[in-house]
């Protein structure tokens, strides 16, 4: 996957001529891969299940070997002897914190009320996602949207340590606690060791971090950087958007006949999705700009803010709830609404890119 360096205030015709060719039909290969996924998980009788069981430890190893896939070219991409001025801009860094776990889990607590106050399984469902903020895919956005690399992996490794120490609590809080206080109703009681939400950390971020650090070092000490980033990135960019292929069509033929057999739940769980990740990224993104960081540092903290680690999310309600719960339908949903929203923002993101004054 290839990525441009125009500067921002240059003259250009489209947005779309900044990417390659194979970047540029992303949504297209993106529908494609849902189409294929939904399609297969309908047509081939046994599919879910059987992909199903395919997993240790409660983590789906074709969607953890499609995410290592994906996140490992970008991740090798990363300059990581400049993480020390990512971690030093701290109003990148208080943000991201402010806005992933303590704005983000509120706004979709508030929207899953809004919408779903009569369906109650839904609600809980939701609020899980709204919970398990993204540490994978939002690596692929964010790099497809020219935003900071090595601020997008500080980012998410910010996330993965959060999300080990605060997903449990932050569940008890929304589903159990606040419930009670507002006089909304019975709280639900969220069944979820840190063991297994560490191990999910390790799996879809910890693997493909620590394979993109050590192929940076290794190949730079080898090569050199200018060799490096010139002649062997260009090589593996492409698995990029292999690997993010593969994910979709797992995951949709996972739930495709779940979610082709209960159509109208799915656009009752979708319409707070679209406000809520409408609200995230474009609150967030005019946050950056309004507090002067520059276009890449805004933009990672646009889509760091907006998606949602659904593997986690999806893991949780099966496990506390069922297979067959709302809860899970609602995990399940989060993605076929996500991935499509999130490809659409990219270009949002880019063409908002010239509203930006020249080197920031």
């Amino acid at each position: 996957m290839t990525r441009t360096e125009a500067s921002p205030a240059t003259a250009e015709p489209s947005v779309a001529a900044k990417l390659s060719t194979l970047d540029r039909f992303l949504a297209v290969w993106i529908l494609l891969a849902m189409a294929v996924g939904l399609g297969l998980g309908r047509a081939v009788p046994g599919l879910d299940d059987a992909l199903a069981k395919v997993e240790l430890g409660g983590i789906s190893l074709p969607i953890a070997l499609g995410l290592l896939v994906m996140m490992y070219p970008v991740l090798a991409k990363v300059r990581y002897d400049r993480l020390d001025a990512v971690t030093g801009d701290r109003k990148l860094m208080v943000s991201s914190l402010v806005i992933n776990w303590v704005l983000g889990p509120a706004v979709m607590f508030a929207l899953a009320w809004i919408f779903l106050a009569d369906l109650p399984e839904y609600r809980t469902g939701l609020i899980i996602v709204g919970l398990a903020r993204c540490i994978a895919m939002v690596i692929i956005w964010n790099d497809l949207a020219c935003g900071d690399r090595e601020a997008a992996a500080v980012l998410v490794a910010l996330n993965s340590v959060f999300q080990v120490l605060a997903f449990g609590l932050l569940g008890w809080f929304y589903l159990d606690l606040l419930p009670g206080l507002l006089h909304l109703g019975d709280g639900e009681h969220l069944d979820i060791s840190t063991v297994k939400i560490a191990l999910n950390v390790l799996v879809f971020l910890g693997v493909p971090l620590l394979a993109g650090f050590l192929t940076r070092r290794l190949g730079e000490r080898k090569l050199g950087r200018e060799a490096y980033e010139r002649r062997f990135l260009p090589r593996i960019g492409p698995f990029a958007l292999y690997g993010l292929l593969f994910t979709i069509v797992i995951l949709f033929a996972l739930q495709g006949e779940t979610i082709t057999d209960r159509p109208l739940d799915v656009a009752r769980i979708a319409v707070p999705l679209l406000v809520y990740f409408a609200l995230m990224w474009c609150g967030t993104f005019a946050l950056g700009k309004a507090i002067g960081l520059a276009y890449d540092r805004t933009a990672t903290l646009a889509f760091t803010a907006a998606g949602n680690n659904f593997e986690l999310a999806i893991a949780v309600a099966i496990g506390t709830f069922g297979v067959t719960s709302g809860q899970a339908l609602a995990g399940v949903v989060g993605p076929l609404i996500e991935v499509p929203v999130l490809v659409a923002l990219v270009y949002v993101s880019l063409a908002w890119r010239r509203k930006f004054p020249a080197g920031r």
